[in-house]
């Protein structure tokens, strides 16, 4: 049976909407020393392929990690994250090759069933990004700690917020995990 496939882009330069347009990210560096750190501490130094298949990836050994990220429309990633953790899809993380929407899509891993993928339901409290609230399947978790949600996604605190000062947060929003990390 052929799976379907699942595509989540992340960027390698900061849009020209934020400060620091033009910037590289370090996304798929950030992205990838999670899923390595994640391999080797599961299955042992050698263990990659099967749940989760990286390539093209730049490295990223001294960078800081980026665990998830944020989309908006959670009922959409709650509904494809799921597809994947039943071994009825696949999610297959890219970036653009150049600029966005006007270049190729390069593909730098591939997350699979087993592989530790997950979907939380983000909520804000506030227009301000000050308290965020994850929304759980037996409670809801309160997130004291706005830097730490920003920092496991890869930003600064100020970056997280110029990043997603266009977004509309009185909606839901999705917390995609590349591991079984989870809040």
């Amino acid at each position: 049976m052929k799976l379907k496939t699942y595509i989540l882009t992340v960027s390698r330069y900061y849009p020209s909407t934020h400060p620091r347009k033009g910037q590289e990210t370090h996304f798929v560096g950030k992205i990838g020393k999670v899923l390595l750190g994640y391999l080797e501490e599961k299955y042992g130094r050698h263990a990659i392929g099967g749940i989760i298949d990286l390539y093209n990836f730049d490295g990223g050994w001294k960078l800081d990690p980026k665990y998830h990220t944020m989309r908006a429309n959670y009922g959409l990633w709650e509904k494809r994250i799921k597809e994947v953790q039943e071994g009825k899809a696949v999610l297959s993380l890219r970036y653009w090759e150049g600029r966005p929407y006007n270049s190729n899509q390069v593909e730098f891993a591939q997350l699979h069933k087993g592989s530790g993928v997950g979907v939380q339901k983000l909520e804000f409290e506030d227009e301000e990004f000050e308290n965020p609230v994850i929304i759980g399947p037996l409670h809801d978790f309160f997130l004291n700690n706005i830097e730490l949600l920003a920092n496991n996604d890869g930003l600064s605190l100020n970056d997280f917020k110029a990043w997603f000062k266009g977004y509309n947060i009185s909606q839901p929003m999705a917390i995609i995990h590349f591991t079984p990390f989870r809040y």
